[in-house]
């Protein structure tokens, strides 16, 4: 069987960079909003609907069957990662809310819209601050358990659904928001359309 712990690694971070990408188009909507303009409701609902679909369904699961899959093998390298499913879990449940907020504001519902991006920016806080920990602790670990002989585990071959967004096909339920990623990128002129098409291989 095939040596597997440096792809999980690396689909894991690619998955960050992608969900990176996003968190900075929520605060792009909410630097908007709070500078007096409208924000662009239908895009962070887009984006939100990605975030609770793939992020939160596959990408962390993922983590947490690695997490788990790690204790098993090498518990003295998993010692306070106790936290990574509570932090998924927390995470989701802001995301849906959000998502939910989004979608009752493009449904006309009164709901203080600088409410709903002030939790949406406690989103992007949070999930940051938690990818920033796997990526400094957690993936570190791992590798150093490949380093030392166990290069493979069950947690990548979960058979899991692929990026429905980033990955070699995007769905149709989230092709309006990556045509929506590349026409900012466009009028900006920053490098988000380069980094949907380098995720996008």
């Amino acid at each position: 069987m095939p040596a597997n712990v440096v792809r999980i690694v690396r689909e894991l971070r690619e998955d960050h960079r992608n969900m990176s990408l996003l968190l900075d188009l929520i605060e792009r909507e909410a630097d908007r909003l709070f500078d007096g303009r409208d924000a662009d409701y239908e895009l962070l609902h887009d984006i939100m609907r990605y975030m609770t679909v793939y992020p939160d369904a596959v990408h962390h699961p993922k983590e947490d069957r690695l997490y788990g899959e790690m204790r098993d093998v090498r518990p003295d390298l998993t010692s306070g990662f106790q936290r990574i499913s509570l932090d998924h879990r927390k995470i989701s449940e802001m995301g849906v809310q959000i998502r939910n907020d989004l979608a009752s504001i493009e449904a006309g519902s009164m709901i203080s819209r600088k409410s709903v991006v002030a939790e949406a920016l406690r989103y992007v806080n949070a999930l940051r601050s938690h990818m920033q920990w796997e990526e400094l602790d957690l993936f570190k670990r791992c590798l150093a358990m490949a380093e030392e002989g166990h290069e493979f585990l069950e947690a990548g071959e979960s058979g899991l659904a692929g990026d429905p967004l980033f990955g070699p096909a995007t769905e149709a339920q989230f092709a309006g928001l990556l045509r929506r990623i590349r026409e900012l990128a466009a009028d900006t002129g920053d490098d988000v359309a380069g980094d949907t098409r380098r995720a996008h291989r």
